[in-house]
């Protein structure tokens, strides 16, 4: 069994649909608070380490969507007491008329 994976909105203190903006800000604002340089004795390694995870996933956004997938999910299965499902959805596209493709006719010039 995996363990659970932190909340990584809540460790960079930004809300769930946070633009990349505003995470980067967040991220910036947390490791200046946080830097060795700056906290001096204060500063914890292992929280600057989950600073820097929180900000790698949630910058990607293929990597937030993974995230947010399975974090999300298992929170809401864990509330519902069953598992999520997945719904087959079947993409209709609408029927474009066909191409009309005519001959081409050559007309007569001073180059023929």
């Amino acid at each position: 069994m995996t363990s659970p994976s932190p909340n990584y909105y809540a460790v960079l203190q930004v809300p769930r649909g946070a633009s990349q903006q505003e995470i980067a800000r967040a991220y910036r604002a947390l490791m200046r608070r946080h830097h060795p340089d700056v906290a001096g004795e204060d500063a914890l390694p292992a929280e600057l380490e989950l600073i820097m995870q929180a900000f790698a996933v949630l910058r990607d956004p293929k990597r937030r969507a993974i995230y947010d997938r399975e974090v999300f999910a298992a929170a809401a299965a864990g509330e519902s007491g069953r598992q999520p499902q997945d719904v087959p959805v079947r993409v209709v596209r609408p029927r474009e008329p066909p191409l009309r493709v005519t001959p081409v006719r050559w007309e007569s010039g001073p180059w023929a």
